[in-house]
């Protein structure tokens, strides 16, 4: 009797794990049906791709019997236990990546602002930027027309090609051509091998001229073929090259005006005149100024690894009565100064005193007499101001404290302005 209990005993067991490895491999089979991959081994779970929630709890559902399988009951709990935390993670991630993509949806990529005249320039942007149409941005110096010039390139369709940038006033008079179009070797003085010009780094691309007002007018003409032919000629060559680009120029002066004194031409400026895009000065839309410092001082928390600081509403108050001549740049420097300077608590921020301005202009106002000054004299003020901030930063032109920052204007305008004015470093 215990012979035939023992051997009902054994066939049992046999039998169960029979049962057992025939269910291993029944759901093996509806995973791999499934496309799913069955390591055996439950540190590497099964993965589904999909956003279903009915896939979701199926993958669970498929992990947790294959877990049974071959684990003990607590094995089974903590397996459990650990994909549903997974799970969670991953709703979590969908959920935030749902609402970072409806964020990008409202904003346009780098250029910040609600006001109306910065929803009309996103409007403009997202108009223009599939096309190849031709662009030219105004504004004055430190609104942001590079950031624009960016942000159309980013949304067009030639997005995977070069954005290429001449800053056109840090050009030397004599080598714009060679700039733009490149040259051959022998060329001139100093032309050791050939060189490719920007027309040609930017084929397939957008080329974008800063400071286009900057360009020679004996140059024009051949700026003005290049764009209207695709066609152009390196210096010193004779062979015909194309290229296509996608033109996007940008100034901070009236090109009308310097048309009609001759200092621009007027065929180049209606070819570049295709779509403009108006970026109005930081004090006509003071209401993006709190978006503008919380972003600015972000990021210069992060660059200067520093805690992320606090604006009092006393601050922003201060922020928004400032005039703001040199504009989002402005904004950007006297938000990083202050970080740097920061010694814990709120932010505060270092700013002219906004009644200079006021004041200039009641002086205006009450006198009978303004006396006019001619170019000469302007050229001589702006040569003493700008040898001043020369003097006074031990003329040191690039970088943070630099006479470029002081002054609210790129390295490259100020060293050609430099250059314009006769001012250079004393030996």
């Amino acid at each position: 009797m215990d012979q035939v209990t023992t051997g009902m005993d054994h066939t049992m067991a046999k039998n169960t794990v029979r049962a057992d490895e025939d269910f291993r491999r029944m759901v093996e089979q509806i995973a791999d049906q499934l496309c799913l991959t069955v390591g055996g081994n439950f540190n590497h779970l099964v993965r589904v791709d999909g956003q279903d929630d009915t896939i979701e709890k199926l993958e669970m559902v498929v992990n947790f019997v294959l877990a049974t399988a071959s684990r003990s009951i607590e094995e089974v709990k903590q397996a459990k236990a650990l994909l549903e935390q997974q799970l969670d993670i991953r709703r979590k991630l969908e959920r935030e990546n749902a609402y970072l993509r409806e964020e990008e949806t409202r904003a346009l990529g780098e250029i910040i602002g609600r006001s109306p005249a910065m929803r009309h320039v996103s409007e403009q942007v997202a108009v223009v930027a599939p096309t190849n149409a031709t662009v030219l941005i105004l504004g004055e110096s430190g609104t942001g027309k590079e950031l624009v010039a960016r942000e159309i390139h980013k949304a067009s369709a030639r997005r995977d090609g070069p954005m290429v940038k001449v800053n056109c006033a840090a050009v030397p008079r004599d080598l714009f051509e060679s700039e733009f179009f490149g040259h051959v070797k022998g060329a001139f003085t100093g032309a050791l091998r050939d060189r490719v010009g920007r027309f040609e780094l930017g084929n397939g691309g957008t080329l974008f001229l800063d400071e286009v007002s900057e360009i020679p007018i004996e140059l024009q003409s051949k700026l003005l073929r290049a764009i209207q032919e695709g066609e152009y000629e390196r210096v010193g060559g004779n062979r015909t090259l194309k290229t296509d680009v996608r033109l996007v120029a940008a100034t901070n002066r009236n090109l009308t005006e310097e048309v009609r004194k001759g200092k621009f031409r007027e065929d180049l400026y209606y070819r570049l005149n295709v779509f403009p895009i108006n970026l109005a000065p930081l004090r006509e839309r003071k209401s993006d100024i709190p978006l503008l410092a919380a972003h600015f001082l972000e990021r210069a928390c992060k660059e200067f690894n520093k805690p992320l600081g606090l604006m009092s509403s006393e601050a922003l108050a201060a922020l928004k009565a400032y005039d703001w001549p040199g504009n989002v740049r402005e904004l950007q420097n006297v938000v990083e100064r202050a970080v740097i300077t920061a010694r814990g608590g709120p932010i505060s921020f270092e700013l002219p005193s906004a009644s200079i301005g006021a004041q200039a202009s009641e002086r205006l106002d009450d006198s009978d007499v303004v006396r006019v000054r001619t170019e000469e004299e302007l050229r001589e003020a702006e040569r003493s101001n700008v040898l001043a901030v020369l003097n006074k930063t031990r003329w040191k032109v690039y970088g943070r404290g630099g006479a470029a920052e002081l002054l609210g204007i790129k390295p490259g305008t100020l060293a050609a302005r430099m250059k314009k004015l006769g001012l250079r470093r004393p030996s």
